[in-house]
């Protein structure tokens, strides 16, 4: 998942050297990355049907070939509808059969207690993947060329195949265990329905999911989420650092050290979903991101100030994963993962949007500061609009709003 991840977040490094070399508008760039953004969420309900249908394995490999196929055939590419379909379409498919749905299907499939905590890891996995290996790409890119940067893409994406061809396992029962905590073998049959039904199944649980207040709110505030860190940080910090002088390679540090800083966050954020109430967590979670994405525009881009913000919003990068899916698993039951894949496509929603977004307010106001304005406010709507879930008195299950 890491490594997948590495994929979605390479473009992060790419905007400048594709501008130089080719003369593209980072706006039209930008689009392209938001496609690639949209479909790494839209394939996520579907993705859960498929790990359901095929196993975690076989769809595992599919993924990182495609990712491989799209980054190999970028090499030779010179238009921007080559662009589009490498990057866009086919990494964005690879990337949504790997995302948060995976790590969410393994945690339930594997384990029954301390499920939020490996959640946790899984989830900090993608974050930090997406911006662990930005450096090493910035640095090739600058030294040798982005094409050399990506070449080194390819060489982990293919060691990730190895690694998964060899040791990965679809379920607990294909070795000889339980899920970790378990006293029994849970009952899990085999899914045999069609290919077609296989399709069919995450457009029938949106429709039933869709009635609820919930999942609209887990929804919208996932976009927000999405937004405020895939779309804007992730794809144009590095962009945004240049405007200030400050050379790629040590704006990829800064989102390498987000990274960092996220795991320790994510990881903490599912040890406490096992604990407290999970709308407290996500008003706290969105409150301070916002106050930390307005804070930046007003510092000058000083290396204190940008270590504080790295600090300050890197803990807080997606620990919003955990608390979202819990809420989803107590209101969806057996269709969580499905339903949950719908919420992430929310969330890349808001990623493409403002991927898009920030790079068209760089092109018209030469500046991309407007866009953090905007993440902030909508983030602190986020933190209010999560009160609207409702709890039973018993502290059961949340209520549609």
């Amino acid at each position: 998942m890491m490594v997948g991840a590495s994929a979605v977040g390479a473009p992060g490094v790419l905007i400048g050297p594709l501008q130089d070399e080719f003369g593209w508008d980072v706006a039209d760039i930008s689009a392209v990355f938001a496609v690639r953004l949209l479909l790494f969420g839209a394939v996520g309900p579907f993705a859960a049907a498929f790990l359901n249908r095929f196993g975690v394995r076989k769809v595992s490999l599919v993924a990182l070939a495609m990712m491989g196929a799209g980054v190999i055939g970028s090499f030779t590419m010179t238009t921007l509808p080559e662009l589009f379909l490498f990057w866009g379409i086919v990494v964005g498919l690879g990337t949504g059969l790997t995302a948060m749905v995976l790590g969410a299907t393994v945690a339930t499939r594997w384990f029954v207690a301390k499920r939020g905590m490996v959640l946790g890891l899984l989830t900090a996995s993608v974050a930090t993947g997406q911006v662990l290996f930005l450096p090493a790409f910035a640095a090739m890119s600058e030294a040798w060329g982005w094409r050399a940067a990506l070449g080194l893409l390819v060489a982990m994406l293919a060691l990730s195949a190895v690694v998964v061809l060899i040791l990965m396992r679809d379920r607990p029962a294909d070795i000889g265990l339980l899920p970790y905590g378990a006293s029994q073998a849970p009952a899990e049959p085999a899914d045999t329905s069609s290919l077609g039904n296989t399709l069919i199944k995450p457009l029938q649980v949106l429709k039933e999911a869709s009635r609820s207040g919930t999942f609209w709110i887990l929804f919208g505030t996932f976009f927000i989420c999405g937004a405020t860190t895939n779309g804007l940080v992730q794809t144009h910090l590095v962009a945004i650092c240049s405007d200030f002088g400050i050379a790629p390679v040590m704006a990829a540090g800064m989102l390498a050290a987000i990274g960092a800083f996220n795991f320790i966050g994510t990881i903490g954020s599912g040890w406490l979903t096992d604990r407290f109430d999970s709308r407290w967590l996500l008003f706290w979670y969105y409150s301070l991101r916002g106050l930390s994405l307005l804070y930046l525009p007003f510092t000058g881009f000083g290396f204190y100030e940008l270590t504080l913000f790295t600090v300050f919003y890197g803990l807080d990068w997606l620990a919003t994963v955990p608390p979202t899916v819990k809420l989803a698993a107590e209101r969806f039951g057996a269709n969580a993962a499905i339903v949950f894949g719908w919420i992430f496509f929310g969330h890349q929603i808001g990623a493409a949007a403002a991927a898009w977004g920030a790079g068209l307010t760089r092109s018209v106001y030469t500046t991309y500061l407007p866009a953090f304005y905007i993440a902030g406010v909508i983030c602190l709507l986020a933190a209010i609009a999560v009160f609207a879930i409702r709890r039973t008195q018993d502290g059961g299950s949340p209520q549609p709003a």
